[in-house]
């Protein structure tokens, strides 16, 4: 029975249908048979940024940041809610320049608090590399699994966090964990 057990787990993901494959960047090529498919990714330059990092700094450094900063459009409705924010709030977002979905919430992000233009607020970037630390410690400080890792603080203590994507979406996520 284990024998069995320990089989399927193994062949699991070659029996995978070839529409399954093909759309994970893998495929079969022209008169290939059997179960596996091959799989051709394009090389490309990775840029890995860690430490203290300026919004600016990422978005002219990564790939794809921009654009997806210049696409999003916040709700307005928890955009105002975050820009009336009165409390004194630090939020330590730590991201992965490597990451997929640093490179969707993050730019996003900056949109939503470009948006909210509230001084009270203060965003500190830290990157990580892939083994999630930075050659400063910053990150230590921060008891963090997954990225991005947006932590709230106010008057020192952590009030929340949005932890790889949003529940909702960052702007309701933030505006419901401030107020």
């Amino acid at each position: 029975m284990q024998k069995s057990l320990l089989a399927s787990l193994i062949l699991a993901p070659a029996l995978l249908s070839p529409n399954a494959m093909a759309n994970s960047g893998c495929g079969f090529e022209e008169n290939q048979s059997g179960p596996f498919a091959t799989c051709d990714q394009p090389k490309h330059e990775e840029v890995i940024l860690t430490g203290a990092l300026e919004m600016e700094n990422i978005m002219n450094a990564i790939p794809g940041y921009s654009e997806n900063y210049e696409a999003y459009q916040p709700q307005q409705e928890w955009i105002s809610r975050i820009a009336e924010e009165k409390t004194a709030t630090e939020i330590v977002v730590i991201i992965g320049t490597w990451c997929p979905d640093c490179h969707r919430e993050t730019p996003r992000f900056a949109k939503l608090i470009d948006a909210a233009s509230n001084s009270n607020i203060q965003v500190r970037y830290i990157g990580v590399d892939r083994q999630k630390s930075d050659p400063e410690n910053l990150s230590k400080a921060y008891d963090f699994k997954r990225i991005p890792t947006f932590i709230v603080m106010q008057e020192g203590k952590e009030i929340g966090r949005i932890v790889e994507s949003p529940k909702t979406t960052l702007e309701q996520d933030l505006a419901n964990i401030l107020n």
